[in-house]
C-alpha cells in the first residue's frame, strides 16, 4: 500500500483579497497558519509518518509544509522544492481582483482562465519586470516551461506529469508515504492525471485550502481510493468558497 496526500497552501493574503495570485510570491494570513497547522494534527492523528515531502518554489505552499510537518514532529525529513508545482502563471491577470476580472471580461471568459483546460490568460510580455525571467529562482533553470509569461491548466499538466512520473512516482515506491504541499492548480492538474478526469470534467473540480487529500495506491501504484481528511459538511462548504470567488 502506497499513500500520497496532496495539501494546497493554506489561505494566502491574495486569497483572503480575491486576487489571481499565479507565480507572485505572498504569504499566508492567519487563518492560513491554522489551516496549516490543523491539517498536520490530523494527519499526526491519522497515523501518517511521512519520509519525504515536495513543495513549489512559493513560500505560502513552503510555510503550509513547514507547518505541518512541525505539528507532526516531522520537520527533519528531505524536502524537494520544485517549480514544477508552481501555481499555474496567470499572466496579466496577477494581482487582479477576480470579480472586478469579471466585470470587465464577462464570467464565461474569467470561468475559462481560471479553471478551463487550455485557455491560456493574457500574458505577461518579457519586458515586464514581473515576468520570471528576471527571477532569480528561474534565471539558471533551462528547462522548457521555467519561465512562462502566462499558462494554462494544460500547460500545468505538461510541466508536473513528468515530475511525477520519473521523479515523485519513484520516492513513493521508496517511501511509501509521500507529502505534496503546492497550490490549487498544479494539484488540479496532478489530479486530473491520477484519477484520469476529462478534460471537460476538471473545471468542476475546486480544491479548498488547508485540507489533506489523500490517495491510497496498491503495489502497482494503481488507484484505490481518494478522500479529503475532513467532514463532508466543511468540504463542501470550502469548496463552494472555491467556487464563489468570481460571484459578487
Amino acid at each position: 500500500m502506497y499513500k500520497l496526500v496532496l495539501i494546497r497552501h493554506g489561505e494566502s493574503t491574495w486569497n483572503q483579497a480575491n486576487q489571481f495570485t499565479g507565480w507572485t510570491d505572498v504569504g499566508l494570513t492567519e487563518r492560513g497558519e491554522n489551516e496549516a497547522k490543523d491539517a498536520g494534527k490530523r494527519l499526526k492523528n491519522a497515523g501518517f509518518n511521512f519520509r519525504y515531502a515536495y513543495t513549489s518554489f512559493l513560500k505560502r505552499a513552503i510555510k503550509t509544509l513547514n507547518y505541518v510537518l512541525e505539528e507532526m514532529d516531522l520537520s527533519w525529513i528531505p524536502v524537494e522544492k520544485t517549480w514544477r508545482l508552481n501555481e499555474k502563471h496567470y499572466g496579466q491577470l496577477q494581482g487582479m481582483n477576480k470579480t472586478g476580472m469579471v466585470e470587465k471580461y464577462g464570467e464565461e471568459q474569467v470561468l475559462k482562465w481560471r479553471r478551463g483546460y487550455d485557455a491560456r490568460p493574457p500574458e505577461i510580455p518579457l519586458d515586464d519586470p514581473r515576468h520570471p525571467a528576471h527571477d532569480p529562482r528561474y534565471q539558471q533553470i533551462t528547462e522548457a516551461g521555467a519561465q512562462p509569461g502566462t499558462e494554462s491548466l494544460l500547460d500545468t499538466v505538461n510541466r508536473i506529469v513528468p515530475y511525477w512520473e520519473t521523479n515523485i512516482k519513484q520516492t513513493l515506491k521508496t517511501y511509501k508515504e509521500v507529502l505534496i504541499a503546492a497550490h490549487g492548480n498544479s494539484l488540479r492538474a496532478l489530479i486530473k492525471h491520477l484519477k484520469n478526469i476529462s478534460d471537460e470534467a476538471i473545471v468542476d473540480l475546486n480544491i479548498p485550502t488547508g485540507i489533506a487529500y489523500v490517495f491510497e495506491f496498491d503495489n502497482n501504484l494503481n488507484l484505490l481510493k481518494d478522500e479529503f481528511l475532513a467532514d463532508e459538511e466543511t468540504l463542501k462548504k470550502l469548496m463552494e468558497e472555491v467556487k464563489n470567488q468570481t460571484k459578487k
